[in-house]
């Protein structure tokens, strides 16, 4: 017959027990953030890591949970008014794709940021993400040019960093006939989107192609680090996980070694256009986003880095219905601002 464990051994195992899933449970939720993932969860959307690409496209998104709190609060879900959007199509052949233009009210000739979606490479579009440009649109007084990069698998790295490089040249060589200011041009993105906008600049300056003046890198993928202290915390966060992660990664196909595929592991940044980072709380990429500002700051690159406690990855362009999205967003706002009005 077995011994049984003595008392202490067996309150000292419960105690680490206890304390490894507490430090595998993400932080709180405010109150408004949590609001929009109980109606993301309240339409049943399906684990994205168990899913084909084609499967996880038709998910439920974090914009469907905004749309359905505000439908609950009896408030409108029409895209917000005072910009014109016009959709136009760049390239040619197989590596032809759409973009829409986001023009404020005014005169012009208004500066410029190329925007590039979320979605881990894989997943979601510019309609997914329509809030964000429209709202910096109006905030910044800018025209805002999101891009309908190819997607993978079917289109793996480089795909997407040459379609992000190739909106970037287009803009710069059409601007003034979008109204816009071909000397003022930003470039700009959330997860997925922030890697893409900062390998522009990266691109840009080894190609020796005229610079951005600004980056805005909104929790930006920058690493495949899964070791790191908020992939711990946040490992089965919601909306984004650790898991889906792994799966965005898988599906990509990016060279681990190229920084055009994970700018972190670039040699140097040095000679990169300023950054605002914007981070988020409940994220698995929030240390990432961090080391990168820090890094971008060692190689002398100005930033302007800001952390949002009690929110969660796809959190900005959710300011219709979380207070501390349209902060986030005023805040990239006014940095754009300060950024186009230096080279004015």
């Amino acid at each position: 017959m077995k011994k049984a464990l003595p008392l202490t051994l067996l309150a000292g195992a419960a105690l680490v027990a206890t304390s490894a899933f507490a430090q595998s449970q993400p932080p709180k939720a405010e109150a408004a953030m949590q609001k929009v993932l109980d109606a993301q969860a309240s339409l049943k959307p399906k684990p994205i890591e168990t899913l084909t690409p084609e499967e996880a496209r038709k998910q439920p998104t974090p914009a469907d949970g905004v749309k359905k709190v505000l439908a609950d609060m009896k408030k409108s879900t029409a895209p917000e008014a005072g910009v014109t959007v016009k959709d136009m199509t760049v390239g040619s052949g197989d590596a032809s794709f759409p973009i829409h233009v986001y023009t404020p009210e005014g005169k012009g000739p208004f500066p410029v940021m190329v925007y590039y979606h979320g979605g881990g490479f894989v997943i979601a579009d510019t309609k997914v993400y329509d809030a964000s440009p429209r709202a910096l649109a109006k905030m910044a007084n800018a025209i805002m040019v999101s891009v309908d990069y190819r997607r993978a698998p079917e289109h793996k790295f480089p795909a997407a960093p040459n379609d992000a490089f190739a909106a970037y040249q287009w803009v710069l060589a059409h601007a003034k006939e979008i109204n816009g200011d071909p000397m003022r041009v930003a470039v700009g993105g959330e997860s997925a989107g922030g890697n893409l906008a900062t390998v522009v600049s990266m691109m840009a300056r080894d190609k020796k192609v005229q610079m951005p003046v600004h980056q805005l890198l909104v929790y930006p993928v920058v690493n495949d680090d899964m070791n790191t202290p908020s992939y711990k915390q946040n490992a089965n966060a919601k909306p984004l996980n650790k898991p889906m992660m792994e799966w965005f990664f898988k599906h990509y196909g990016g060279d681990p070694k190229n920084p055009y595929a994970l700018p972190m592991k670039a040699t140097s940044l040095k000679g990169l256009p300023p950054a605002t980072i914007v981070a988020a709380e409940i994220d698995p990429l929030l240390s990432e986003g961090k080391a990168y500002a820090d890094k971008l700051k060692k190689d002398g690159v100005a930033v302007s880095y800001k952390e949002y406690s009690g929110v969660t990855h796809e959190f900005f362009g959710m300011g219709a219905v979380v207070p501390k999205a349209k902060e986030a967003e005023q805040f990239a706002a006014d940095e754009l601002k300060k950024a186009f009005a230096a080279k004015k």
